[in-house]
């Protein structure tokens, strides 16, 4: 057993899936080959900033190896696609797992499917990210070795590898979603299980071809979040009428999270996770207070009992509410996330007295923490109450 988990904690099985998938190190081809790859229709000889060898997060950059990572994150890594399709349809299932598209999404989800299904996806979502985050800094298993492996992408590789978040989420979105909508609405359950593994396997098979995880990652990711989901799911409806009803939901919503933010795990150098976590828990603690609001004040929000017959179908008109309530939604979460940053950006350059372009001083604990969650409770907060509230004064709802 410990030969195979050696095994799929390699660099190799890695380096032989992107080969199967048509994409190789400019290095591996002739120089004709990479000609022909340029000049010809069976591939893409491209550069992209991606670091040519890996180096564990915190190991100091000055001689020896160290210069060389830093070498090596200064230039970019000449790779050759041979297949596009597997390119393309990779880099988009990468894309799928990114912050981005999630804090789109789900608020996508409330505004037009259903609130307890969305309620469900984000806090579950916001849970299952702190634990990857966490567990990345606390195992400190290093990314894939470049070469062989070529790596698609920069940021990332500050950060450690196990377990891979991107599997994570996939797999807790798309099962939380299924099993939400489950027991909302009537449709072939075959269908669903079909786009929930179609989906989480896609992201994690993404992040084979681009380089950044291990099989073994991948796989600890998609098992955590599985575990997690067989746990919680049978007590969801309680949970969620505690996070509904209970009169400390929002003192609690803000202040966990907050404190788990500041006590992050200490890194010997800085490390963007503690970044994109506070981003995450943040986003969830506002819109949590939201949801709590909501109930409260405006409508009584459904706990997951009812049971509709289908999902409805969308006409031309309902398709156009629809759009009109996402392009609003996103406008206002945009205005909110700019006025948001700037506010608090501004109050801790006065408390700490350090300059707008000074990246070093945004990364202190003292400012990161606060700037990050501050901003994106009230994003999370204005996609849960002023968004919906704007809807209902439009007319959209």
């Amino acid at each position: 057993m410990s030969r195979v988990l050696r095994s799929l904690r390699g660099s190799q099985p890695v380096a032989r899936f992107q080969r199967c998938c048509g994409l190789f190190p400019a290095a591996e081809e002739g120089p004709a080959d990479t000609e022909r790859a340029r000049a010809g229709g069976n591939g893409l000889c491209a550069r992209r900033c991606a670091p040519q060898v890996s180096v564990a997060p915190g190991a100091p950059l000055g001689t020896g190896a160290g210069s060389a990572a830093l070498l090596a994150r200064d230039c970019a890594q000449k790779y050759v696609v041979k297949n596009y399709f597997y390119y393309y349809l990779f880099r988009f299932s990468a894309a799928l797992g990114e912050e981005v598209f999630y804090i789109t999404f789900l608020p996508f989800t409330y505004w037009n499917i259903d609130h307890s299904v969305s309620r469900r996806m984000i806090v579950i979502w916001s849970v299952v990210m702190y634990i990857g985050q966490v567990s990345k800094d606390l195992l400190k298993w290093p990314r894939p070795l470049s070469p062989p492996v070529v790596k698609l992408e920069r940021r990332t590789d500050a950060e450690y590898g196990m377990p891979s978040t991107h599997a994570m989420a996939a797999t807790a979105i798309s099962f939380s979603f299924l099993s939400a909508t489950t027991n909302h609405y009537k449709f072939p359950f075959e269908l669903g299980l079909t786009g929930a593994l179609l989906f989480s396997t896609l992201v994690c098979l993404s992040r084979l071809y681009t380089g950044m995880h291990t099989v073994l990652d991948v796989l600890g990711g998609a098992l955590i979040s599985a575990v997690l989901l067989v746990l919680v799911c049978p007590a969801w409806d309680s949970i969620d009428r505690v996070l509904l009803t209970s009169p400390l939901c929002p003192l609690l919503s803000l202040a966990v999270p907050l404190l788990l933010c500041y006590k992050y795990p200490k890194l010997d150098s800085y490390s963007p996770t503690r970044a994109d976590t506070t981003t995450i828990l943040g986003a969830g603690a506002g819109a949590t207070v939201g949801f709590w609001l909501n109930n409260q004040y405006v409508a009584a929000a459904s706990t997951g009992d009812g049971f509709r017959p289908g999902f409805p179908l969308l006409s031309g008109p309902m398709l156009v509410v629809v759009l009109a309530r996402f392009l609003v939604g996103i406008g206002i979460i945009l205005v909110t996330r700019q006025l948001a940053k700037s506010l608090v950006l501004g109050a801790l350059r006065y408390c700490y007295k350090f300059p707008m372009g000074d990246l070093e001083a945004r990364r202190r604990l003292e400012v990161e923490v606060p700037y990050k969650f501050v901003t994106y409770s009230s994003v999370g907060f204005s996609a849960t109450v002023i968004v919906p509230l704007l809807h209902q004064v439009l007319g959209l709802i």
